[in-house]
């Protein structure tokens, strides 16, 4: 499980708990662009 912490649509951080299989595609709804660092967490 990885924990990744980004910006929702609205500006706030939130933490989305992912799988290792998962994709970019599965975040999309977050403001994820080309280039940009995302903190990851693992557990």
């Amino acid at each position: 499980m990885i924990e990744v912490v980004l910006n929702d649509r609205l500006g706030k951080k939130v933490r989305v708990k992912c799988n290792e299989d998962d994709t970019i595609g599965d975040l999309k709804d977050y403001e994820i662009h080309d280039g940009m660092g995302l903190e990851l967490y693992y557990n």
